[in-house]
């Protein structure tokens, strides 16, 4: 009675020709393993990757991911080169992504996003007027009034309408630069890794003074007072008292600043319509100063608390 052979591992498998000697691999077709390579050829920019890509489309038509990670492939080569033949393929399989939405797991794809990848294709195809529409179309919260702004502008030539959508993107981009701030601040100060945490806000005060009108005060000056007092909590924990009193000192003088003349309106900041119908508002306190006393309260510090009771009483 023979026994009975265990089954077979499915997957890579080592191969020698008797003749040769030489060790070959067979290649794993499954759906993941060909996922991967697709995305691998992308990174890689593999133009192999391209007839990877029909190989795997004959074998899975209708899988979502192998479909849009082909799309993805002749996106790139074709933006890289120029070359419309691609691009066009790309717009193709992008389409037919579109229609198998329903299989997608990963949540960082949608209808806005693959919208936004065609509109990127039609760009670079030279049809800015429908890459605009379909921008438009699908511009939830936003996501795409930079590209309109620019497209607009750059390629439509039409510098008047662009500037409501190149309005919007900097103000949105402005709030989420300062929540990565000081998001990173965070992570900096939690690590003890307090050359970082310096670095990263003194970047975020630079970055917003930018943003400011020279003798104008705006919302930014209650912001980077809070940024600067963070920064002179890293200065005090990295033994840098000196340095710690000076960003004190020019928070105090922020605050003070917005204080004087309180203005949260979106049309404060530089480069943003004056008539840009949005308001700023934010959990930092009601005043610079008040601002300044919650952030030296979170840091729980009795050095810096002693440092801000005296700049406070001279002030």
């Amino acid at each position: 009675v023979r026994s009975r052979q265990p089954p077979a591992v499915p997957g890579f498998r080592a191969v020698v020709h008797p003749n040769s000697g030489r060790e070959f691999r067979l290649k794993d077709n499954r759906l993941e393993a060909t996922v991967a390579r697709l995305k691998r050829c992308r990174w890689e920019k593999d133009r192999m990757g391209l007839a990877e890509a029909e190989k795997a489309l004959k074998k899975y038509p209708n899988a979502f991911e192998v479909v849009y990670n082909s799309a993805a492939l002749y996106r790139v080569f074709g933006m890289e080169g120029k070359e419309p033949q691609l691009l066009h393929r790309a717009l193709e399989l992008s389409e037919c992504a579109r229609l198998l939405l329903p299989q997608n797991t990963d949540p960082k794809i949608s209808e806005s996003t693959l919208s936004g990848e065609m509109a990127e294709i039609l760009l670079s195809l030279g049809d800015h007027e429908q890459a605009v529409r379909l921008l438009k179309e699908n511009n939830a919260g936003g996501i795409y009034d930079d590209q309109i702004g620019l497209t607009l502008a750059a390629d439509c030539k039409r510098p008047e309408e662009a500037l409501p959508f190149l309005s919007s993107a900097l103000l949105r981009s402005t709030a989420s630069v300062i929540r990565i701030i000081m998001g990173y601040g965070n992570v900096y100060l939690a690590r003890a890794d307090y050359p970082s945490a310096q670095a990263i806000l003194r970047w975020g005060v630079r970055v917003l003074t930018g943003l400011q009108e020279d003798e104008k005060p705006s919302f930014l000056n209650k912001i980077n007072a809070t940024l600067l007092t963070c920064l002179a909590f890293a200065q005090l924990k990295a033994g840098d008292a000196e340095a710690a009193r000076a960003s004190l000192l020019e928070a105090r003088t922020a605050a003070e600043r917005f204080d004087a003349a309180p203005d949260h309106r979106a049309g404060a900041l530089r480069f943003v319509r004056d008539d840009e119908e949005a308001g700023v508002y934010d959990d930092l306190g009601t005043s610079g100063m008040q601002s300044i006393q919650r952030a030296v309260e979170q840091m729980e510090s009795p050095e810096l608390l002693t440092l801000w009771k005296e700049l406070r009483c001279h002030a």
